[in-house]
């Protein structure tokens, strides 16, 4: 084997800077990689990290990640009233080539490897998907241009972002922002364009409002590192009592628990990678309340199946939805009755997602009966008496059931 081209210049490698410990291993790794390249330190390749990847800088911050509010509203408000979002880089009209010297002996290097090479199968989208993601910036820009400009999207919503079934009623643009083809930044400077040119109104404000909950939980990853990944949470909850139980696991996972509103959502999620906002805190709250299961296992194979899995903001969301995160609210239960009542009110999402009950009623779809699989568990709050959905809010706990947190 031939040894590598020795490089006068130096080759800059600059990549976001990570969070959460498992990330920060792989770039210790690729740098002490790069430092080892046959050649050794002669080929000077460096790998540089820059923050990115969120609204507000780091170092904008009105208080140090070691100060970060325990409530996401005192976060919000302190940055909303002390900092500035810095613009997007603009992208460059044209670029000059390499050096000739640097660019032959660069091209000496080798290919980046294919899929295949890699040992992976490209793996086909469910055609019963919300959308068909294409990963990329030019994608990303692709969304973003129809959802606000062609299809006049974002001044509604605020009013759709609940929705379950189809490609428009939420931006769809989480799998891109996860994977750096797509600036939060840049979302932010394209809202205040629409705001100016069309319209400001509270969906407007919302894209941005959600922006800094995912801002949120990647400073918070920084504050309380490893801490929200373990059972108590960032806020040490000891006493509750968790279960492993394999069997209702694997139910809630493979969608079986005889929940149509639960099901449907499970099996979007391992046929597609992608589950609405609505739908991930509807089977959160019933595999931490219902089922009494370990929310590290939901939070798991989330981690395994989403396209936009990003540590923070799922390991984030999970410790909220299970009263041991960033909320002084622990006692959330999203009722399936009122849930399916509200939101698939005809059955259409489960339907969709469960064939078998296009036969019913549009009204009875989300609770068939004899028609539909036996319930793994009886539900704590939303049944009345002889099994019966009570679709009232007298059947629910607290006065915070059913109350939004943003993903």
């Amino acid at each position: 084997m031939n040894p590598a081209p020795r490089i006068s210049h130096p080759i800059m490698v600059y990549a976001h800077k990570e969070t959460c410990s498992e990330e920060t291993t792989v770039e210790t790794g690729v740098k002490r990689g790069l430092a080892n390249l046959e050649g050794g330190p002669k080929m000077q390749i460096r790998l540089d990290f820059v923050w990115g990847g969120t609204l507000y800088h780091l170092d904008d911050l009105p208080f140090s990640p070691s100060e970060l509010p325990d409530v996401y509203t005192q976060f919000r408000k302190g940055v909303e009233y002390n900092c500035k979002v810095r613009p997007a880089l603009k992208m460059p009209t044209q670029m000059g080539p390499l050096p000739e010297s640097l660019s032959e002996k660069i091209g000496e290097l080798g290919d980046i490897p294919t899929m295949a090479e890699l040992g992976l199968k490209y793996r086909e989208q469910s055609p019963l998907g919300v959308m068909h993601f294409e990963g990329g910036e030019t994608a990303a820009l692709a969304r973003l241009q129809d959802y606000f400009w062609n299809k006049d999207q974002l001044k509604i919503y605020k009013e759709t972002r609940n929705g379950m079934l189809g490609a428009n009623y939420s931006t769809k643009f989480s799998p891109w922002l996860a994977h750096g083809c797509l600036s939060p930044r840049t979302i932010h400077d394209e809202v205040k364009r629409y705001e100016t040119e069309r319209v400001a109104n509270d969906s407007t404000y919302w894209v941005l409002f959600e922006l800094i909950w995912r801002d949120y939980f990647r400073f918070v990853s920084i504050k309380y590192g490893n801490a929200i990944f373990h059972l108590g949470g960032p806020r040490k909850v000891v006493g509750k009592r968790w279960s492993q139980n394999r069997e209702l696991f694997e139910a809630w996972r493979e969608g079986r628990t005889g929940y149509p509103l639960i099901d449907a959502n499970m099996k979007e999620l391992a046929a597609t990678g992608f589950m609405s906002n609505r739908g991930r805190q509807i089977v959160c709250s019933f595999l931490v309340r219902d089922l009494g299961l370990d929310w590290r296992m939901g939070g798991e194979w989330f981690e395994t199946c989403l396209l936009d899995y990003d540590p923070c903001s799922n390991y984030g969301n999970w410790t909220y939805g299970a009263g041991v995160g960033n909320d002084p609210r622990e006692d959330r239960y999203f009722s399936i009755p009122k849930q399916s009542a509200t939101y698939d009110p005809e059955g259409e999402y489960v339907a969709h997602w469960l064939p078998s009950l296009k036969q019913s009623p549009p009204k009875q779809r989300n609770f068939p009966g004899d028609a539909y699989l036996r319930p793994i568990v009886p539900l704590k709050f939303g049944m009345g008496s002889g099994g019966k959905p009570n679709y009232s809010r007298a059947g629910y706990k607290g006065k915070n059931v059913g109350k939004v947190g943003k993903r």
